[in-house]
């Protein structure tokens, strides 16, 4: 053929705004294209002449890091598939040519580079396509979807059981660079691993860990004086951004920052995922599927024997894919906990474990299962260690088989409420499918299960109090249940702690003790402590504190005990927030606050933020002092540059009083 009449590619248009709006993608902040595995999409091309049947187009599809490439040739003049990808002319007019290109539904994601003949188009990125029933992410309900990929704000669950608080928090994941911080992260990986959500979602969830070599540096210890503090965050986004921006590890995060920035990558790269809540959550370092917490006589704690410890709560991360590496009906929710916890694998990383296979006490597939298990379906072991008393002489006190993995909870789809996933998990408390769960688990027949003398059926103690409002004393109300009525005198000591969320033991605030006469069946007693043996110890760490009491009865006749524990959180009444209920892009909105201390102690390190997505940048509000009794006014304003429905979050912390919020839904005009 004569070289001047040779075909050339003048251009390709990669139609961004047609392709973005079929692939739900327009909402990403990125120059690029970005598109979803298994569905067609659109390449105009600009020839130098019109096309004709001898000649040769070839588009070609290149992506990874690692030699040898993954490569997909297709000429539409030939029908030529290749690794399940197609390609055919649409539309020809003259010396343009539209193509229709469909993907693989298990093509590898990450960024594409795009080449026809010899001209180079624009690269491009590929995800996972939960849209496309031939997709192993492939989810059925638009409503599901609309809720697991494409929401970009949602809660976290915090507090403990009886006193579950929503904390808002922004996922974030369509903001600019974080699509390129998660494949970024993922650069490693081998082009079949990256065709499986399997190993995706491990390998995101690795890397969510900077003690792995990844984005965020875990701390507990109550000083953050060199990061931010955990309870600071509301956001995945400032964390992603950063790390992208200077490759060093972030500081500080604790469970719910983990899930929150793990839940962020996920949906990003197009695996549905959702932040979940296990209340009462066990941490098992013995991984015998229990934790036992040891007690002297007054009820305090044995730090040096109590290894393991229930957090009040725990925040992880489920994603959703088939699970083709595994025997069938393993398929749906999976767990996934960046939180460095255990090593799994020679890393920290806890998952993908299946929901199915956690309910069943399948411990043995993979991955992590029996980690997983304990925390939701753990026994707690109560033990008194008497003075003088030789080592190993323990005395088991209490055995609660109902109070580990509490009220499991997500946000539910559509609608900003808590939705209790408990069942999911597990079979209900105490009914034979779940003890036969947790003897397979074990390996144990039910029988065998506690080797251990049987303990007192006479007396059955209960806590009524859960939660202190701050500034006021510390009140219990102890049921005690027993079948006799004789009159019998008992010995009740109660030890009260202050501790951070883990189970970490801050300081011994004081322990309660009473004798009493027991009547009835039933009889309630009462305990108080002043809230001066708390209140100037709140600031002792940059965590938000709750209170643990154990509480010991002891009958004085026979010297039998029994034993119980219970978790109060601090209450403070709220800020009240005023702003307008709608707004304008590039215009200015103020918002009003008004804050009361009602502590009667000072409140110190104050600050007032605001955050919301489309905001150009978070603001805030600092003072240094607020004395008992004061009130503040003050106003903050930011210039929103997105239209739409916006979820205002204003937040107060300060050293004493950790976390306080309000939020509001306000309409941005163009």
């Amino acid at each position: 053929m004569d070289s001047r009449n040779a075909l050339v590619v003048y251009s390709v248009n990669v139609e961004k705004k047609l392709n973005t709006a079929a692939h739900r993608t327009s909402d990403y902040q990125t120059n690029k294209l970005v598109l979803r595995r298994g569905q067609i999409f659109t390449l105009k091309v600009i020839l130098n002449r019109p096309l004709q049947s001898q000649d040769e187009l070839k588009v070609t599809f290149i992506t990874g890091s690692k030699i040898p490439l993954y490569v997909v040739e297709l000429d539409p003049m030939t029908s030529h598939h290749s690794k399940g990808w197609q390609v055919k002319i649409a539309k020809q007019s003259g010396i343009e040519v539209v193509l229709n290109v469909i993907s693989a539904p298990d093509s590898a994601v990450g960024r594409y580079g795009l080449t026809v003949n010899q001209f180079k188009a624009e690269e491009f990125f590929l995800l996972f396509n939960p849209w496309c029933s031939d997709d192993t992410v492939f989810m059925a309900s638009e409503e599901e979807r609309a809720e697991y990929i494409l929401n970009d704000t949602g809660y976290m669950y915090v507090g403990f059981a009886k006193q579950i608080k929503a904390k808002p928090w922004t996922f974030g994941q369509f903001e600019k660079r974080i699509l390129n911080c998660c494949f970024d992260l993922l650069k490693g990986m081998e082009h079949s691993e990256m065709q499986n959500p399997v190993f995706v979602s491990r390998a995101i969830c690795t890397l969510m860990c900077a003690a792995n070599g990844g984005v965020l540096m875990g701390n507990w210890t109550g000083d953050y004086s060199d990061g931010t503090a955990p309870h600071v965050w509301t956001s995945s986004v400032p964390i992603l951004q950063k790390y992208h921006v200077t490759n060093l590890p972030i500081r500080y995060g604790q469970c719910w920052v983990f899930s929150g920035i793990l839940t962020t990558a996920l949906r990003a790269v197009g695996i549905p995922a959702r932040s979940v809540t296990n209340f009462e959550s066990a941490h098992d370092t013995e991984k015998n599927l229990r934790v036992d917490i040891y007690l002297d006589e007054s009820g305090k704690t044995i730090p040096h024997m109590t290894r393991d410890s229930v957090w009040n709560f725990h925040v992880w991360t489920d994603a959703w894919m088939k699970r083709h590496d595994l025997p069938q009906g393993h398929d749906g929710w999976q767990v996934l906990d960046s939180t460095p916890q255990e090593i799994s694998d020679g890393g920290y990383r806890t998952g993908p474990s299946p929901l199915t296979a956690i309910r069943q006490g399948l411990v043995q597939v993979k991955y992590d299962t029996t980690f997983v298990f304990t925390e939701v379906n753990g026994d707690k072991f109560i033990w008194l260690v008497k003075q003088n008393q030789e080592r190993g002489k323990s005395v088991l006190i209490a055995v609660e088989t109902a109070s580990i993995g509490k009220n499991i909870s997500t946000k539910m789809v559509g609608e900003n409420r808590r939705e209790d996933v408990t069942l999911q998990y597990k079979f209900p408390e105490g009914s034979p499918e779940e003890r036969k769960a947790m003897e397979k688990a074990s390996g144990k027949r039910p029988d065998d299960k506690h080797n251990t003398q049987p303990l007192s059926n006479h007396l059955h103690i209960s806590v009524l109090q859960n939660s202190v409002e701050l500034g006021y004393p510390i009140n219990l109300t102890i049921t005690l249940r027993r079948k006799m009525t004789t009159p019998q005198n008992v010995n009740i000591s109660c030890s009260l702690d202050l501790q951070t969320y883990t189970g970490n033991h801050k300081t011994n605030l004081g322990v309660l003790q009473k004798t009493v006469q027991l009547q009835g069946q039933e009889t309630e007693v009462f305990l108080s402590m002043d809230s001066s043996f708390y209140i100037y110890k709140l600031g002792m760490v940059d965590d938000e504190m709750v209170v643990k009491g154990f509480i010991i009865v002891e009958m004085v006749d026979s010297g039998e005990r029994v034993a119980t524990d219970t978790t109060l959180c601090f209450l403070y009444s709220a800020f009240s927030v005023e702003m307008p209920s709608t707004g304008k892009v590039n215009h200015p909105l103020v918002i009003t606050c008004t804050f009361k201390n009602t502590l009667p102690i000072p409140l110190t390190n104050i600050k007032f933020s605001v955050e919301s997505l489309g905001l150009t940048s978070m603001k805030s509000w600092e003072q240094e002092k607020v004395p008992p009794g004061k009130t503040i006014n003050f106003q903050m304003q930011c210039t929103p540059v997105k239209p739409g429905p916006r979820k205002f979050i204003i937040k107060f912390i300060s050293r004493e009083v950790k976390e306080v919020h309000a939020e509001k839904v306000v309409l941005i005009t163009p």
